[in-house]
């Protein structure tokens, strides 16, 4: 039978964003399945072809930023507040519509835009779209509200109720982890299937040796030194001062720690006070930031796992955890600190890992340092954890769970295998 056009839809489709990379992997399974998939979005690097951007879609449009500076931190809103939703909502409304209509999309997906209010017009325009149509949808759940305390004090109680997310015969939800699972399920009644977050286990990362020796001597790195990487962005829940700690107390200058994102996201003290610390404990830190347009010669995410030695993952709060399995797919050891969803989904499948526990032991210190000079333990662990991964965070987990999907709105024949 013929492939599905599929509509992928939500405030930002670029960058390195785990919505993006998510969104990424599961068109990818998709369309290697037969299907066709487009996208709608306010910031969107997708193929142009396939592509409708929609600037008023954007989180950081100047009207939805308007709104959202209005209906978060009070428990009041304004009848101009709510004309200006409305009115928002509409446009965006009238716009998936000739999105659904330009490319014949027969089944939606929805990018976390029925989950998290960062966009509270789209969300409204959304749910109305999918009960006016009836189009098949999935909601793909990322990180839900409620587990943000931005949006605990609001005065759009009523919507966040009818959309985020909507409960709707013709929708099919899916969240990350077995606790969203749950509390979904408590808040709203709605059921849910859990499909973590993915990596190609089955084609392993091909990098150059020669290109990661460049790499290093251009960073000013020598033979001897070790290249620690904090994978993620410079926000406060990432804990990234416990990277630095460890840094300290491997007292070692050989020992460089550098982070892969930048700062902006939240704010920039949080960055500017890391630096400081860093100082303070004489912890060579460094902020490359990642591969952008207009600075080509900055490293991409993928080289700079190729490139280190180790990776730093000590989050206080995850909603999955893409660094973790990023490193293991790079093959590379990793301390991790144990946040709730790594205690409940990720530590029971067996990893061989360092494990903090809200603070960093002298034992974590001295594993890590064995694990960096013992090339045969660092490899024994790193293998392991591959497989592990392979077993239960592969695209075979993604495609088995999407021809599930699939099944679901237009029989067993419809599937991506």
């Amino acid at each position: 039978m013929a492939g599905k056009n599929i509509g992928f839809v939500s405030t930002r489709f670029a960058g390195t964003d785990g919505v993006s990379l998510e969104a990424a992997k599961w068109s990818e399974i998709l369309e290697s399945g037969g299907h066709r998939c487009f996208w709608f979005a306010g910031d969107l690097d997708r193929d142009p072809q396939r592509s409708f951007v929609v600037p008023e879609a954007f989180f950081q449009y100047e009207t939805n930023q308007i709104i959202d500076a209005a209906i978060f931190g009070s428990n009041r809103r304004s009848p101009q507040t709510t004309r200006a939703i409305h009115h928002l909502g509409a446009r965006l409304k009238k716009r998936l519509y000739e999105f659904i209509d330009r490319f014949q999309i027969e089944m939606l997906v929805a990018q976390n835009v029925l989950t998290i209010p960062m966009h509270l017009p789209l969300g409204l325009a959304m749910t109305e779209l999918i009960a006016e149509s009836q189009i098949p949808t999935v909601a793909h759940h990322h990180d839900f509200y409620w587990e943000r305390t931005r949006f605990s004090v609001n005065a759009v109680g009523d919507y966040l109720r009818m959309a985020f997310p909507p409960n709707l015969p013709n929708i099919e939800h899916v969240v990350i982890n077995s606790a969203a699972q749950e509390e979904l399920a408590l808040r709203t009644g709605i059921s849910s299937v859990v499909i973590p977050n993915v990596l190609d286990f089955e084609n392993p990362p091909q990098y150059d040796e020669k290109d990661t020796h460049a790499f290093r001597q251009r960073i000013g790195l020598t033979a001897e030194d070790f290249l620690i990487l904090q994978p993620t962005r410079i926000v406060q829940r990432k804990g990234i001062e416990h990277a630095i700690d460890l840094v300290h107390q491997l007292q070692d200058s050989h020992f460089k720690l550098m982070i892969s994102h930048e700062a902006g996201d939240e704010g920039f003290e949080y960055a500017e006070w890391l630096t400081e610390h860093a100082r303070e404990r004489g912890v060579d830190l460094r902020l490359i930031g990642t591969r952008v347009p207009d600075a080509p010669d900055r490293p991409t995410l993928w080289e700079l796992y190729a490139h280190s030695d180790f990776i730093t993952y000590p989050s206080l709060y995850e909603g999955f955890g893409n660094a973790f399995i990023e490193a293991v797919y790079f093959k590379k050891p990793l301390l991790i600190n144990r946040y709730a969803i790594f205690v409940r989904d990720i530590e029971p499948k067996g990893f061989d890992l360092i494990v903090m526990d809200g603070f960093l032991t002298k034992k974590n210190v001295q594993k890590v340092r064995d694990v960096l000079e013992q090339p045969a333990l660092r490899e024994r662990m790193t293998t392991h954890n591959y497989a592990v991964a392979a077993r239960h965070y592969s695209y075979a987990t993604l495609r088995r769970k999407l021809d599930n999907l699939m099944a679901t709105f237009f029989g067993v024949n419809q599937t991506v295998s």
